[in-house]
């Protein structure tokens, strides 16, 4: 999803702090916090979207939802390319984040399980009616460090 080339401006990049502070934030306080109309924070907003220069969403917790098991896989693929093999991860719930990978794997996945009895459905019934894949090397997360989807750093 690239964005079209698109110049942040000051009041771009404090809107965007704004949301990141708060993703509820009206248009009318952050115009107030900013010092500028309610009518210009949504249109930047929109234009700010249109570009896929941001999104606001909202981000889960997964233990607060039930998930006790996060796991990274690597995955080797054969027999198939490994764009189809990766859509077909995708299409798994469990699977929040599917990505085409250099190195020794194909694709890397992460998934969020509610216990270790869901991992082995997981990976027999729902992992292993896909074709193409080769090998596989799971990892569960003892412990998260850091979970932090904001990357792009605005500058």
């Amino acid at each position: 999803m690239a964005a079209e080339s698109y110049e942040l401006d000051d009041i771009d990049r404090r809107i965007i702090a704004a949301l990141k502070a708060d993703g509820r934030a009206t248009n009318q306080r952050i115009a107030r916090t900013l010092r500028i109309s309610p009518a210009t924070v949504g249109a930047r907003i929109r234009r700010l979207e249109s570009v896929n220069a941001m999104r606001v969403v909202a981000v889960t917790d997964f233990s607060a939802l039930g998930y006790k098991v996060l796991m990274a896989i690597g995955i080797e693929v054969q027999g198939r390319p490994a764009e189809e093999v990766a859509r077909d991860l995708a299409a798994l719930e469990e699977v929040f984040a599917v990505h085409l990978v250099t190195g020794a794997r194909d694709i890397e996945i992460l998934v969020a399980l509610h216990d270790l009895e869901e991992l082995e459905t997981f990976l027999l019934s729902d992992i292993g009616k896909i074709r193409g894949i080769r090998a596989l090397s799971a990892g569960i997360a003892a412990d998260v460090i850091k979970y932090d989807f904001d990357r792009a750093q605005i500058s």
